[in-house]
């Protein structure tokens, strides 16, 4: 009975038990451990603190009762008791069975109980101490046989509630044959029931399923043979009582004794053969092999592995039991024996080149002769016959080779020949690798495969134009670390051995990198009122975006390849692509006011400077010579340091400074021309 209870922390439990009286009068009720009807029965199960379950076995009908469970603790009035208590019903099992069963009857036992069950309840069956499937108050045998008899209980699953055993007795007749029976004796059935008949009954015989004329508890049999094998059972008249069939066992001695082989065709040697020896006899035979008069094995069946020429000869097993012996007729064993010893041989046995002639020949022992030879290429048949020709030979027909031998007691493969066929490098292919984009600055590995044999011994590297070897060795691997835009071209490579030597096809490589050599040059409009710069640069793939600044501000001032300046001041331009990006050096530029320009005897004509771009020509007639403008340049850095080019320099300027004077000026001009500066020559 489960159980559980709380009470205050600062409590202490002084007793804890279970009782069937409520108290009364002040009087302490007493626990059932101290009940001499409970004694050795009750079980306080868990921990007594807050669990208080309780185990009652061996339930009696008398225990059937309310239960209450009662704790006292260390407080003055703390004792307390549960006030509904639990009731326990107590019920009677037990297994109602027929007053008689027969063989054969439908018989259903019921678990039955004087008492009400509180709940629907799942029953449990027993026979003999085994668990049966049956689950409901009821177990059906249908029909019954004598080997349903035994002791019954049920019980009720989870309530640990059984009933007493009950014994099923099955009444059953049966078919009596004599213990030892001989083919020629005289033989008598007896109808025989396992309970006493209350008056003289009156019998019926069946002879395999066919009523016999016999109508007592015997019936008779004289004499009998082995080919007896009929099915008998008796009944009795009017009664719905029948015994089972019984077959009657004739004992005799070995009848048709005989010897099969297997495998049932010729013999070849190597196989197993196994003869057995069948006879037909009651009790089993014993069994004993002769070759000619020499006893060689024992058994129904005697083996022979890997049989071979010396077992030839003729067999006869001996067959016996109790009851007689006899001898099975000669079988005589021929053995043959398919190719044996099959091997290949190659001619000529040197080495074999691409483009000679082979012949492979096929050679074997065996009885019947071979009648055929079939050659495979691996698991693939190429030809038949005794020899197989390969004219012209090339590398495809490398791999191993077999004959098959046959003749009509089997077969038999060689051992493989492995023609090896030499040949130059073929097929020779450049990879690269990574296979992607190549960018500037990482590792590329440029692979050369072949296909030769013996492999390719040398291979040696070439970029267009062909300028040499890059590379040669016996390493079929080019690499190029930190590559540049220097290393882009088509390459080959060409694979040698001993036989030869080929070239691949050329393999383009091709090396993306960011923008470099950025340049702004500088195109004077021809008001003199703006100036056109553009930017230029190396990149691959080509810049996708060219960004203009100004220096002293923050935010680009414009976009494009070209941009137009309508303010005096220092520029400078940034080229882009997806690889990165390089800002050119600043160039300074002087935007000439309308008034400036208006002014006559202050224009100067047929400015260029070479590098830097140049205004388009004016084709205008100039002033008189004597008014003739001059013109001197000079040239600064962004940081107004002087700057020396000399010829072949690659160089940037940062500011282009033009002096026009006239005739009448020139020494105004002079004035103004600073010995410290260093001109370059512009070209």
């Amino acid at each position: 009975m489960s159980c559980t209870y709380t009470y205050p922390n600062d409590y202490s439990v002084q007793k804890a038990f279970w009782t069937k009286q409520w108290p009364a009068n002040n009087i302490e009720p007493p626990s059932l451990l101290d009940h001499p009807e409970f004694r050795g029965r009750v079980q306080y199960l868990r921990d007594k603190k807050h669990d208080c379950t309780l185990r009652l076995r061996d339930v009696r009908e008398t225990d059937q009762s309310k239960y209450y469970f009662r704790f006292t603790t260390d407080q003055p009035g703390g004792k307390y008791q549960g006030a509904g208590g639990v009731d326990l019903s107590v019920t009677d099992l037990q297994v109602e069975v027929p007053e008689r069963v027969m063989e054969g009857d439908q018989v259903t036992l019921t678990c039955k109980t004087t008492c009400s069950l509180t709940v629907t309840p799942t029953f449990t069956w027993y026979r003999n101490g085994h668990r049966l499937s049956s689950r409901t108050d009821q177990l059906h045998l249908q029909p019954i046989s004598r080997e349903d008899a035994g002791r019954y209980r049920c019980g009720v699953l989870g309530q640990n509630l059984h009933s007493p055993e009950v014994t099923l007795n099955v009444r059953y007749l049966q078919v009596e044959v004599p213990e030892r029976v001989i083919e020629g004796d005289k033989v008598t059935l007896t109808c025989k029931t396992s309970f006493s008949l209350s008056y003289r009954p009156t019998f019926i015989w069946y002879r395999n399923g066919h009523r016999l004329s016999s109508r007592t508890d015997q019936l008779h049999l004289q004499p009998v043979s082995s080919d007896n094998k009929d099915r008998y059972r008796c009944a009795v008249l009017d009664q719905n009582i029948y015994s089972p069939v019984v077959t009657l066992n004739v004992r005799y001695g070995p009848k048709s004794v005989s010897v099969s082989i297997s495998p049932s065709s010729e013999i070849v040697e190597g196989s197993s053969v196994t003869l057995t020896c069948s006879s037909d006899a009651n009790p089993p035979v014993g069994y004993n092999w002769i070759k000619g008069t020499s006893s060689v094995g024992k058994g129904e069946t005697y083996t022979m592995k890997k049989i071979s020429s010396v077992d030839s000869g003729e067999y006869k097993c001996r067959s016996s039991n109790e009851h007689g012996v006899k001898y099975s007729t000669a079988l005589t064993l021929n053995v043959l024996y398919p190719p044996k010893s099959v091997s290949v041989s190659i001619s000529p046995s040197g080495e074999i080149v691409e483009g000679r002639s082979v012949t492979l020949t096929c050679s074997s022992d065996a009885n019947p002769p071979v009648q055929n030879y079939t050659w495979f290429k691996g698991t693939s048949l190429v030809v038949k016959g005794e020899t197989y020709t390969m004219k012209n030979i090339s590398s495809v027909d490398s791999g191993q080779y077999k004959c098959r031998s046959s003749n009509e007691h089997g077969e038999k493969l060689s051992e493989a020949l492995t023609l090896n066929v030499l040949y130059p490098p073929k097929s020779i292919s450049v990879s690269i690798s990574p296979s992607g984009e190549i960018v500037q600055g990482s590792s590329v590995t440029l692979t050369c495969s072949s296909d030769a044999n013996p492999p390719v011994q040398n291979y040696t590297w070439f970029k267009k134009p062909n300028k040499g070897a890059l590379q040669k060795s016996t390493s079929q691997i080019y690499s190029i670390s930190n590559i540049s835009s220097a290393d882009s071209g088509e390459y080959h490579c060409m694979a040698t051995n001993k036989h030869g030597s080929k070239y691949s096809e050329y393999k383009s490589l091709t090396v993306l990198y960011a923008p470099n050599k950025v340049l702004v040059s500088i195109n004077e409009t021809s008001e003199g009122s703006s100036v056109n710069l553009t930017c230029s640069s190396d990149a691959n793939p080509p810049v996708q975006n060219y960004t203009w600044f100004k220096e002293g501000g923050s935010s680009p001032v414009g976009s494009g390849h070209s941009y137009r300046a309508l303010q005096s001041g220092s520029y400078y331009c940034e080229a882009q692509n997806e690889y990165g990006s390089q800002k050119s050096a600043a160039v300074t530029v002087t935007v000439k006011g309308i008034s400036d320009v208006e002014k006559p005897g202050n224009q100067c004509s047929n400015l260029e400077t070479p590098g830097l771009g140049a205004p388009p020509r004016d084709t205008t007639p100039g002033p008189d010579p004597a008014n003739q403008q001059n013109v001197e340049a000079s040239v600064q850095d962004q940081h107004h340091k002087v700057v020396e080019k000399t010829e072949g320099d690659d160089v940037q300027y940062a500011s282009v400074r033009f002096i026009c004077t006239g005739t009448n000026n020139k020494t105004a001009a002079s004035t103004h021309h600073d010995v410290s500066v260093i001109y370059s020559i512009m070209k």
